[in-house]
């Protein structure tokens, strides 16, 4: 892409302290993307700032809590005041536990629904009107394989994804004749810091590849040339529809 093709844009990443969020960030900043990163670790977060700063990027993070209405609201202000519009909103924060469904306490089946599902309504609501009335807009919500197929132990993290595809389709809809497009991205087995675990366990870590037919864990750094691309005007006719990037998981 032209590096140039975001300039002047304000994008705000959540989850942006590690992983794909960062990765998606960093990309963002190279194609001229002012950015906000929000995340709840003010430590990883200045890592991240300072990557980015490393190529040239313009960013302020800010720390929040987006499962919660009062942390959003605050947020959104704060944003506003530093940097002025949001004009690319990415909902990648995330949360997850791998459990059987009756091994589930309540509280540990909000927890998760409050950040993948909860959280995407609310900054949605919060940084939607900053794109009306301009002529455009940008929202990625970040939703999973697991959001079109699922496994063992993924009853809560599933529901979400599906949900989060949902809310997306329909809220595109709404907005689709302002210039604000609206798309989920949904990737496989990524190697990030969440998947660790799967990863330095060699039959675990056979499993996955084994399902996965280019025979690998994605790169990170192979995601942010995607959302680039979907927050670009080239992009402009792509909104209410999910985009797998999963090393052919789905496919089988």
């Amino acid at each position: 892409m032209n590096t140039q093709k975001l300039q002047g844009r304000v994008a705000l990443v959540t989850g942006a302290s590690r992983g794909l969020g960062r990765s998606m960030a960093a990309e963002l900043a190279r194609n001229g993307a002012t950015l906000a990163l929000v995340a709840r670790e003010p430590g990883k977060l200045a890592e991240a700032a300072e990557e980015i700063r490393a190529i040239g990027g313009i960013v302020e993070t800010f720390t929040a809590d987006i499962s919660k209405e009062d942390s959003v609201l605050a947020l959104e202000k704060e944003v506003c005041a530093k940097l002025g519009r949001v004009q690319i909103l990415i909902n990648n924060a995330g949360y997850n536990q791998r459990k059987n469904l009756t091994d589930f306490t309540f509280d540990e089946w909000s927890a998760i629904m409050d950040t993948n599902v909860t959280g995407v309504f609310l900054m949605c609501r919060a940084f939607l009107p900053h794109m009306q009335g301009t002529g455009y807009g940008r929202i990625l919500n970040m939703a999973s394989m697991m959001g079109r197929v699922s496994l063992p132990q993924r009853a809560a993290y599933s529901t979400t994804k599906f949900a989060v595809r949902g809310l997306t389709t329909a809220l595109a809809l709404e907005v689709a004749a302002e210039g604000i497009t609206v798309n989920t991205i949904s990737p496989g087995p990524f190697a990030t810091e969440m998947n660790a675990k799967a990863i330095n366990d060699p039959e675990m870590n056979a499993f996955f590849v084994s399902r996965i037919p280019v025979g690998r864990w994605g790169k990170v750094e192979e995601i942010g040339p995607l959302a680039a691309f979907l927050c670009s005007d080239d992009a402009a006719f792509i909104t209410g529809t999910d985009i797998l990037i999963d090393g052919g998981w789905c496919a089988l």
